[in-house]
């Protein structure tokens, strides 16, 4: 379809008097024609006329206009030229990309020069164009582009639109200047350029809210691509670097591919958003999703999964063939006579640092082979790459033969003998993936290659989380991994076979999208290819157990508490025996850690560590009942005693502080917590409210301890507090002492999880809660904060579950919903209108969606009764389902 069928012809322009300049009226009749070819662009978009098509014709159309401005107020100067640059240059113009535009002067511009140029790029702003100009000689720019790449890259696409053609061959010379950033200089400025720009999307094609055009797998890497073309082999389109051996005809198709959706999805995305927005956000996801055609697959695949896992393949796939480019010019750019060659195995050799095979046909005669290489990669440190036929030789055997390889007896030895290698075998597999080949020999994973799932708890798609997952796995064999995991080194460093582990942690997500219950579906796609594998009966059971209750421990120990011992009696015996303890907790650190860099924390940390702690020792001590309660108490007090002693605390002194202590205390918390407690009411001058405040707390977090007198209300306003100065409660835990008094426990993070550290905000913090507590009755101020933008694409239902039977006496509630600013403060708020007393809380949050659970009573501390239970809910209902927000005092 020709620029002419999209009825885009410009009407005639009025003759343009040289310098006289743009009347108001002509400005206006230039922004409403321009306007209008906006609008008509967006028609044949809808009509689904070809992306390229658009992109050339808003280009022509905004040519023409500027070469109007340009006459009128420049005029027919030999000095002035105006040049295209960017996609402006190259082109191509989306919907709302700016105008990128060069001013070349024979010399320093002269007065008048300087304001017909002002004049003319005021008038661009004024009908509805964002130019973004420079002004330069032919000297600046190459003194400029001499330093600067992206400004030599930049004059690689400058076109002259308007003006004098008298620079256009100083230009061209100056584009094809030898000493001007030579090929080896240049390729190397470009790649430093690809990893700065990369780091600030967490070097991934991945993130969420992917950037299109700058971001891992973006446009700019097809750009990319044209750059080093032109300038190392002068080769301007991707079919002349066909020609030149630089691609093959299937790679050029799958760049061309991937170019025209991701073009595609850029255009509609300009429409969608009103403005030249390059980041597929959240805002725009859904409704890009039904415009390109896709529908909800019975609530299992969302469309928008879909649509997002359509560029996410394109995206991977641009980006790999973009490295590949890459790593093909610096081969390309050496003197192969030179390179030195070193045999590594019977069918590899190391060529300049780049593996090579000598066998032309070898993955075709021995398919193992394509395992077997990225084996003999991981031995040889010294190889940094792969040599470009080896690569095309790796895609023409998958191409030919990738269905058969999960069957082949061969190649499974081979997967099995990488696998053995243990932590070293995670970069293999990476690689594996990178080039294509795990996807083809393990076709449930290419299943959930670029696979995303359309929540904020899952950060990267499928795929990548699972390379996370591994690259976890492998850090556990260093010794400094204990840092941040407490038990990750001790316990990989006496697997048995780390092997399993890595097997578990590969198939772990597997079956996500499928529908259903994922770890059931993926410890049967274990089962079989552990068989495949011929792994022993044992080995099978253990991978497949780990696949399947790959979530309890973390389930366990965020949604549970597990200072009660049945919580830990019932996770030991659901886990048996020790083995799977050890395996279970590597794979639930290594998987937490790798679902979010956010979601790691050091109280997640010892949360895990302690269940660990406590199930280890009842797996070793081999009990199957609950030691009693009069003992737990008993060693607790001892415990606190001897700490307590150590601070110069007397026996008179403890005994008389802790018989205001109910017994519930020196269950619900350690004999550390009991000694900080006790000293910090011993030595405290002001006993109500009296606030203690432990940086780092033994929980991983923050603690704040608050003793003050228990009144009705004194819940909501702690917890409105901690909401106003922006603090995460993760568990709360509440016990009144004989007389009245709270002895109220809360771990807390800050915005970025980590616990407090800065000594301002600790003082901050203490004062505000001593205030506010200070006040009678207990006032709880819950500020109204509005929802953080991507919130508010995720609603999750509101869901209110009572436990069938009290629970020490008391009623437990769990509350899920979609995450807000002040939650937790607004229910606590709830719940003193209620006249609910709180007792104990759990809250966790995933992503978007908050799970919260609380053992709760009336106000004679008995558990709720039916009606109670249903007029909570009610009131929980209108609370949180139809979004009152008041302020309370």
């Amino acid at each position: 379809m020709s620029t002419a069928s999209l009825s885009l012809n410009l009407p005639r322009l009025p003759p343009a008097v040289p310098r006289s300049g743009v009347s108001s009226e002509a400005r206006l009749a230039l922004r409403q024609l321009l306007g209008d070819v906006a609008r008509r662009l967006a028609d044949a978009f809808r009509d689904k006329v070809d992306t390229d098509e658009l992109t050339q014709a808003r280009a022509a159309a905004v040519e023409r206009v500027v070469a109007h401005v340009w006459s009128a107020c420049v005029g027919d100067s030999q000095r002035l030229s105006l040049y295209a640059v960017g996609g402006f240059g190259r082109g191509e113009l989306f919907p709302c990309s700016d105008v990128d535009l060069l001013a070349l002067c024979e010399s320093p511009p002269t007065p008048a020069e300087s304001r017909a140029l002002e004049s003319f790029f005021s008038c661009l702003w004024d009908v509805g164009l964002k130019p973004g100009h420079a002004l330069r000689t032919l000297a600046q720019c190459r003194a400029l582009a001499a330093q600067d790449a992206t400004i030599y890259t930049s004059l690689l696409d400058a076109r002259r639109i308007a003006g004098a053609a008298a620079p256009d061959e100083g230009l061209a010379a100056l584009r094809a200047a030898a000493e001007l950033w030579p090929p080896q200089a240049y390729l190397a400025a470009k790649r430093a350029d690809r990893e700065q720009r990369y780091a600030r999307f967490d070097d991934t094609a991945y993130n969420l809210e992917p950037n299109i055009k700058d971001g891992p797998g973006g446009l700019r890497a097809l750009h990319l691509i044209g750059w080093l073309g032109r300038r190392l082999f002068g080769a301007a389109t991707l079919s002349t670097l066909v020609k030149r051996g630089m691609l093959s005809d299937s790679e050029a198709g799958v760049l061309e591919q991937a170019r025209r959706l991701l073009s595609r999805i850029r255009f509609a995305l300009h429409l969608a958003a009103g403005r030249a927005e390059e980041r597929l956000l959240f805002d725009y996801q859904r409704t890009l999703a039904a415009q390109f055609g896709f529908s909800d697959e019975h609530g299992q695949n969302l469309a928008v999964e879909q649509f997002m896992q359509g560029y996410y393949r394109a995206a991977m796939a641009l980006e790999r063939l973009s490295a590949q480019f890459m790593a093909r010019c610096e081969e390309a750019l050496e003197d192969g006579a030179r390179l030195p060659v070193q045999r590594l195995s019977i069918d590899f050799l190391n060529v300049g640092g780049r593996l090579d095979s000598d066998a032309p046909d070898l993955f075709v005669k021995r398919p193992a082979a394509l395992i077997d290489l990225f084996r003999v990669w991981i031995e040889h440190a010294e190889v940094h790459g792969l040599r470009a036929d080896l690569v095309r030789r790796i895609d023409a055997a998958l191409e030919q033969g990738g269905d058969a390889l999960a069957h082949d007896a061969d190649v499974n030895a081979a997967f099995a003998r990488l696998l053995r290698r243990g932590a070293a075998a995670v970069e293999a597999i990476a690689r594996m993936n990178r080039f294509g080949v795990l996807a083809r020999y393990l076709p449930a994973f290419g299943r959930v290659v670029g696979r995303m799932q359309y929540d904020l708890f899952h950060v990267y798609t499928v795929d990548e989380h699972t390379m996370r997952v591994l690259r976890n796995v492998a850090r556990f064999a260093e010794a400094d991994s204990s840092r941040e995991f407490a038990h990750a080194h001790e316990l990989w460093s006496r697997l048995a076979k780390p092997e399993l582990l890595l097997l578990a942690a590969l198939f772990h997500d597997i079956a996500k999208g499928r529908g259903g219950d994922h770890s059931e579906l993926g410890e049967a796609e274990a089962r079989e290819f552990c068989a495949r594998l011929k792994l022993p009966d044992a080995d099978i059971e253990l991978v497949c157990w780990l696949v399947r209750r790959h979530l309890l421990m973390s389930v366990t120990a965020q949604r549970q508490d597990i200072s009660d011992p049945e919580v830990v009696q019932r996770f030991a015996t659901q886990v048996g025996e020790w083995e799977r303890l050890d395996y279970l907790y590597l794979l639930t650190v290594a998987d937490i850690a790798g679902t979010s860099a956010k979601l790691w924390n050091s109280w997640k940390d010892r949360l895990l560590s302690d269940l660990y702690v406590s199930t280890r020792y009842l797996l070793r001590s081999g009990a199957d009942h609950l030691p009693h309660v009069a003992d737990r108490v008993a060693a607790c007090r001892a415990e606190a005693r001897r700490l307590l002693h150590e601070k110069a605390l007397g026996d008179a002194d403890i005994e008389r502080i802790w018989a205001d202590f109910p017994e519930e205390s020196f269950l619900r918390f350690s004999a550390a917590q009991i000694a900080w407690q006790t000293a910090g009411i011993a030595n405290a001058d002001k006993l109500d409210p009296l606030v203690l405040i432990e940086p780092y707390g033994e929980r991983g977090g923050t603690e704040v301890f608050v003793h003050a007198t228990d009144r009705d209300g004194l819940f909501a306003a702690i917890t409105s507090v901690l909401d106003r100065l922006r603090l995460s409660v993760l568990d709360a835990r509440i016990v009144t002492s004989r007389s009245g008094m709270s002895l109220d426990s809360f771990l807390v993070l800050d915005a970025d999880g980590r616990a407090l550290r800065d000594a301002g905000q600790l003082a901050r913090l203490e004062r505000t809660l001593v205030q506010t507590l200070a006040h009678a009755p207990y006032r709880a101020d819950v500020a109204p904060r509005a929802p953080a933008r991507t919130l508010r694409h995720f609603p999750i239902p509101l869901r209110i579950e009572f436990s069938a039977q009290p629970v020490r006496g008391r009623s437990q509630l769990a509350i899920v919903c979609a995450d807000r600013p002040g939650l937790l403060a607004a229910v606590a708020h709830l719940f003193r209108e209620c006249r609910i007393r709180v007792h104990d809380a759990r809250i966790a949050t995933f992503g978007e969606r908050v799970e919260d659970f609380f053992l709760i009573s009336d106000e004679n501390d008995a558990a709720l009764d039916a009606q109670a239970c249903a007029a909570l809910r009610a009131a929980l209902v209108q609370r949180l389902e139809h979004g009152e927000e008041r302020r309370h005092g």
